[in-house]
């Protein structure tokens, strides 16, 4: 019996891991709940602390974008012909601006909740878009914000954001 508890143990641990695939807007509602939660529960966020933002954008946005992607996407066609080291550079360079860009906007996080909208795709689909509002305390007008996903071996990537209908690849490349 012991033997044969240790072969189904062996084979459990040889097998490849399987993982429920997460949909795309559930991915969305749980990290953009997430986020709202820590920077609400966090005041050095919220006070704009450079080094706390960029630890927890590293820790819990980070993951989930295609970052690469977005800033090859940003730069357009002159990505191609830098060089490994100015690609990393640009995507260091891209990063460093929109912490700063967004960082402001942390401190009037206050009673912000997400709503997602309906979502619509096909199951084979590689590329979809997540569309959600950000509902305002005190009845403010909600914000518009989708999301751009590609499939990727572990899951869905965002690759792009659209705040109130800018798209911040576009907007940038532009």
């Amino acid at each position: 019996m012991k033997r044969l508890f240790s072969l189904l143990l062996a084979a459990f641990f040889l097998l490849p891991p399987v993982h429920a695939a997460e949909a795309p807007d559930a991915m969305i509602k749980r990290l953009s709940t997430e986020v709202l939660e820590r920077i609400k529960s966090d005041p050095q966020l919220k006070a704009g602390n450079m080094n706390r933002i960029s630890a927890f954008v590293d820790e819990i946005v980070m993951p989930h974008v295609n970052f690469k992607r977005m800033t090859a996407l940003a730069v357009g066609r002159s990505w191609r012909d830098a060089t490994p080291a100015q690609q990393e550079q640009l995507m260091g360079e891209f990063r460093t601006l929109l912490l700063r860009t967004y960082s402001g906007a942390l401190s009037s996080v206050a009673d912000q909740t997400v709503r997602m909208k309906p979502f619509r795709a096909d199951p084979a689909d590689r590329e979809v878009i997540v569309r959600s509002e950000v509902l305002q305390p005190r009845g403010g007008e909600p914000v518009q914000l989708d999301y751009r996903l590609e499939k990727s071996g572990d899951g869905w990537k965002i690759f792009d954001v659209n705040v109130v209908g800018v798209w911040l690849v576009q907007n940038y490349r532009t």
